[in-house]
């Protein structure tokens, strides 16, 4: 006779006795099926050792990606990585057609030795318990499905940095067993095999815009392996270095041909000018590598640095240049004005000895002398006192007034010869295909 607690009626007028009893012989048959699928079982070989191939069908659900480091040249995602083959010594009858276990069967029976071969770092998530799924089917079909993170090597050319794009590669495959054993092939084609929903993705830097999937086959002295190889299509966005790096730059050329507008006599003015922007490029420059591994070749955020540099550098030496030749032109002025007053003074001795015996007193020659040499500088205008002269726009000699011819040509032809330097620049970079294709090793039809 059943106790009071289990004479009670459920919702659907059953005994509860009858719904434990029945939950009692549900469980009784599981173990028992589990029992009986364990009896005799080696889990130290592979369904089908000696015979056929084992295949193992893999697919990926990307859970989160991201980041990608340029400087290490690596990449981390999260992911559900599920792997699922046919074991027939795990066949069974009974009332379920599926078996729902928990981690805790995986140790008893047979699993892939599956093992990614460019991973730097992975990790099995372990909490509250060890994050894996485990199926088997009445036909002998297992599932077996386990969250990893890995930290993968992702190789990268970096010429058409900051517009470059890459394809980071995660390859695995068995670590002991040759494709004459086991075969890894996508469960789902080699289209929809990796998920990557857009809601998972942690990208600041890129833009995931696709992945390929393939298969390799690794050849070593040990054998032929058979390799899955899953490829993420990464595009790099160019807003962050247009703020931090190209606006500055040209900011900074546009203010150093500021300088041609300035007049050629303010030497202060334009030598601070000149030298300040030198020392901005520079900082810009060094700020702008750090964010890179220390590559041996030349981006294009290089060359682009490198051409800022030069008009700013140019922008430089044509002042040095306008100096010069305004310095050559003084100094031929003062020769020149030295040569003619001398003449003037010979002229005016002359004309004083002849006046000499007609002068009334000594007096009045002097200052005949005086007033002939005086008038000989009819051009030259009110003294102007020194503190205008020093690093001042009004120059000692009027004559060397005025805008210098090579200040003129530079107005002109650096800020076209700039633009057309942008303009090309954009031009090739906006256009060109920069993403990488990827590098299979050995891939097979």
């Amino acid at each position: 006779m059943l106790p009071a607690c289990e004479r009670r009626l459920d919702r659907n007028g059953r005994h509860l006795g009858h719904v434990y009893g029945n939950e009692r012989v549900y469980s009784d048959n599981i173990t028992r099926i589990l029992d009986r699928l364990l009896d005799g079982y080696d889990n130290r070989l592979r369904p089908g050792s000696g015979g056929d191939v084992t295949e193992v069908k893999t697919d990926i659900f990307v859970t989160s990606f991201g980041p990608v480091s340029d400087v290490d040249m690596e990449y981390t995602m999260d992911m559900f990585f599920r792997q699922m083959w046919v074991d027939e010594r795990l066949q069974f009858e009974g009332p379920i057609e599926i078996l729902r276990l928990n981690n805790r069967m995986v140790d008893k029976i047979w699993t892939p030795d599956t093992f990614f071969r460019n991973s730097k770092k992975s990790i099995s998530h372990n909490m509250t318990t060890p994050n894996k799924l485990f199926r088997i089917m009445q036909n002998g079909t297992v599932l077996y499905t386990m969250r990893l993170t890995i930290s993968a090597e992702c190789p990268m050319s970096l010429m058409d940095f900051p517009m470059d794009g890459h394809a980071c590669p995660l390859r695995f495959g068995s670590y002991a067993y040759t494709n004459s054993e086991i075969v890894f092939t996508w469960r789902k084609g080699p289209i929809a095999s990796v998920d990557c929903p857009k809601e998972s993705m942690s990208l600041l830097e890129f833009d995931l815009v696709g992945q390929t999937l393939s298969r390799e086959v690794f050849k070593s002295n040990t054998g032929h392996y058979s390799v899955q190889v899953v490829h993420f299509h990464l595009q790099r966005k160019l807003g962050y270095y247009l703020i931090q790096t190209y606006v500055p730059l040209i900011m900074v050329v546009v203010l150093s041909q500021v300088s041609f507008w300035i007049n050629k006599e303010s030497v202060p003015a334009r030598t601070v000018a000149g030298i300040t922007t030198v020392l901005t490029m520079t900082t810009l420059s060094i700020s702008a590598r750090q964010s890179l591994p220390k590559i041996a070749y030349a981006t294009a955020m290089d060359w682009f640095i490198a051409v800022c540099f030069a008009f700013v550098a140019l922008a430089l030496v044509e002042f040095a240049a306008v100096n010069y030749f305004a310095t050559l032109e003084a100094n031929r002025l003062k020769k020149k004005k030295a040569r003619q007053d001398r003449l003037e003074v010979l002229a005016a001795g002359s004309d004083d000895d002849e006046d000499a015996a007609s002068s009334d007193s000594p007096r009045e020659g002097v200052r005949r002398r005086n007033y002939s040499v005086c008038r000989s500088e009819p051009g030259d205008g009110p003294p102007v006192p020194i503190f205008l002269q020093q690093g001042s726009a009004i120059p000692p000699i009027p004559q060397l007034a005025g805008t210098s011819p090579i200040d003129r040509y530079a107005r002109i032809l650096f800020p076209l010869t700039f633009a057309l330097f942008n303009l090309v620049y954009w031009y090739i970079y906006l256009a060109k295909d920069t993403m990488e294709r990827p590098r299979d090793t050995d891939p097979t039809s």
